[in-house]
């Protein structure tokens, strides 16, 4: 009697501990079919807001600006009397700014063609993984150019509008791995008036970009924009850009190679007249610096 006394209470205990447990092991098992899938978003498909010069699917972080400088020599085949390019340049400064984390606005000045530029860009899709999935990420450019440069003909009747141009774009890419991503870049550029009668106001391209990572800090980038327009008054060759990003911290270096000048879409896209092959080539580099206006709201 005793040890029944004693064996009683200990099998009881054991029963209720094994069926808390097993209860307790249900209710989680519930919580987690029940929890919510998260959707998990690629970031860093590219390292900054630009391939090479054409734009990549970044945009700056809601309240961030970032501060670009772009730089082009002259051709490294000009020869010694021009120090292979370094006696000429190009540059062109611009600002861009994360309205929200989708939008982003910006504004620049070439001094080629002493051109102004804005442009908008807006993040329609993001690739993503999870509860959510999308395999590739997808924003449109909308940008307007003018021509500052003084009349050719003064005396005759100019209008403000013939300075003005306009890009619109479709910026498709994907992260592959952590080491390669793509773009492609279908481009309409529209120009209100055109040099020749023979030459089209609007102009189709495509264009398709690429980084492969070399270290965590450096990868190699390029880009190829072709043009399919008909015939025009005078040829342009197509843009091929190849060159490094190299990340420091709060910057980041594009170092490249291009047979193009501009730096902003009517003129690397439609006025290109320099070939790769032949030694047409440019030396150039952007310096991106970001800064923080506005703490994003937790």
């Amino acid at each position: 009697m005793k040890t029944l006394c004693f064996v009683f209470p200990l099998f009881l205990i054991l029963f209720i501990g094994s069926v808390n447990l097993s209860f307790s092991q249900d209710l989680f098992d519930i919580l987690d079919e029940t929890e919510e899938p998260t959707t998990e978003y690629t970031y860093a498909t590219f390292k900054t807001t630009r391939i090479v010069s054409g734009q990549s699917i970044e945009n700056p972080h809601s309240g961030v600006l970032l501060f670009i400088i772009g730089h082009r020599f002259g051709k490294l085949n000009s020869g010694s009397y021009n120090l292979w390019g370094l006696d000429q340049a190009t540059i062109r400064l611009g600002l861009e700014y994360g309205l929200t984390e989708r939008l982003a606005i910006a504004v620049g000045r070439s001094s080629y063609q002493k051109t102004y530029d804005s442009f908008a860009k807006y993040k329609l899709l993001r690739q993503s993984t999870g509860a959510v999935e999308m395999p590739l990420s997808v924003s449109l450019m909308s940008g307007i150019y003018m021509n500052s440069l003084r009349w050719r003909d003064p005396n005759r009747e100019n209008y403000f509008s013939s300075r003005l141009s306009y890009a619109f774009q479709v910026l498709l890419a994907r992260k592959f791995s952590n080491t390669f991503s793509l773009q492609l870049t279908p481009t309409l550029i529209h120009k209100n008036l055109v040099e020749f009668a023979k030459d089209p106001n609007d102009i189709y391209s495509l264009g398709v970009g690429g980084r492969l990572r070399l270290t965590n800090r450096i990868t190699l980038n390029a880009e190829y924009h072709h043009v399919f327009t008909p015939e025009t008054a005078r040829n342009f060759d197509n843009a091929i850009m190849i060159g490094f990003d190299i990340e420091t911290g709060g910057h980041v270096f594009q170092l490249h190679f291009t047979n193009t000048q501009p730096m902003f879409e009517r003129g690397f896209i439609t006025e290109t007249q320099s070939d790769f092959f032949k030694g047409d080539i440019y030396f150039g580099f952007n310096i991106s610096r970001v800064f923080t206006l506005r703490k994003p709201k937790l």
